[in-house]
């Protein structure tokens, strides 16, 4: 998908695609679509962190290429849209981060130069369930991009929620010009065989997939640094053979990289001379070429 390369505010074009309602579309919807757009347009990059299942690292994936991004000077938004399971907040020790609203419109609380927005930051307590209906969801998801001060951005990190499900739907029908996704997966055959699903979404969304991401590839001793193969290998590079996409990188299973989360700070920052670090750096480089493309 190709992004407007301008500024809603002075564009004249009759080819906006904000300038032109949709079919069915209703004033309410119409509106709220140009306030999208107007409000993303001075974002370059926008990528998509999605896996097929929960618990194979989406969310430590999006947050360690955000601040590996940030870290290599760029300006850099990270959204944790992960409604059921906004875990972003614990990642970089802002479970008690409360939002700000200047000029009615919320402002991300920073680490750094990273601009971070959450659904966590926005519940009385951590540990409350989110239990909202679908429509509540997708207005949710609306008002991260329509309501967020994002301001001008290289590239905003979306941490989509896991699977294929109505959320995801929500963002992609909100976001029309997504550069891409990246796509996380964990050595194991459960794992591969929903991540085949999303790629099976994204191409029926028309997505560009940038690459896939094998996450816990192999345990590192956190004595000795050998690394053991504790899962069946190999099917980031299955997936990437089987649908001609490149497997940018493999994030082996470091307790680092727990106990960084845990202690509020990424391990590519924490960290930024390990093996680890240097894979998310490595995984993040190739992101930036891609995108330069």
């Amino acid at each position: 998908m190709t992004e407007e390369k301008h500024s809603c505010e002075s564009c004249t074009s009759t080819t906006c695609s904000a300038k032109k309602r949709m079919e069915n579309e209703n004033d309410e919807q119409f509106l709220a679509r140009q306030e999208i757009k107007k409000n993303l347009c001075k974002i370059k990059n926008k990528i998509l962190v999605m896996s097929g299942k929960g618990g194979v690292g989406k969310s430590s994936v999006a947050v360690n290429i955000a601040m590996a991004l940030a870290m290599d000077g760029k300006n850099v938004g990270l959204l944790d849209i992960d409604l059921h399971g906004p875990s972003i907040p614990t990642m970089f020790g802002m479970k008690d981060g409360k939002i700000n609203v200047e000029n009615n419109k919320f402002v991300p609380i920073t680490f750094g130069s990273l601009k971070i927005m959450s659904v966590g930051f926005f519940l009385q307590d951590s540990d409350d369930a989110i239990i909202w209906r679908g429509p509540i969801k997708h207005g949710m998801i609306q008002q991260f991009f329509k309501d967020v001060a994002w301001g001008t951005l290289d590239y905003l990190v979306i941490d989509s929620p896991p699977g294929t499900g109505d959320e995801l739907l929500s963002l992609i029908n909100t976001v029309e010009d997504l550069t891409g996704a990246v796509l996380v997966t964990t050595p194991q055959e459960v794992a591969a065989a929903d991540v085949r699903k999303s790629v099976n979404f994204c191409e029926k969304a028309h997505i560009k997939i940038l690459g896939i991401v094998e996450n816990m590839s192999g345990f590192v001793c956190p004595h000795c640094g050998k690394v053991t193969e504790i899962f069946k290998t190999g099917a980031g590079k299955q997936i990437a053979e089987k649908f001609n996409l490149k497997l940018l990188g493999k994030i082996p299973l470091d307790p680092a990289v727990g106990e960084s989360g845990d202690c509020g700070v990424p391990i590519v920052y924490a960290h930024s001379e390990g093996a680890t670090a240097k894979e998310f750096g490595s995984v993040t480089r190739q992101i930036e070429e891609i995108c330069e493309l």
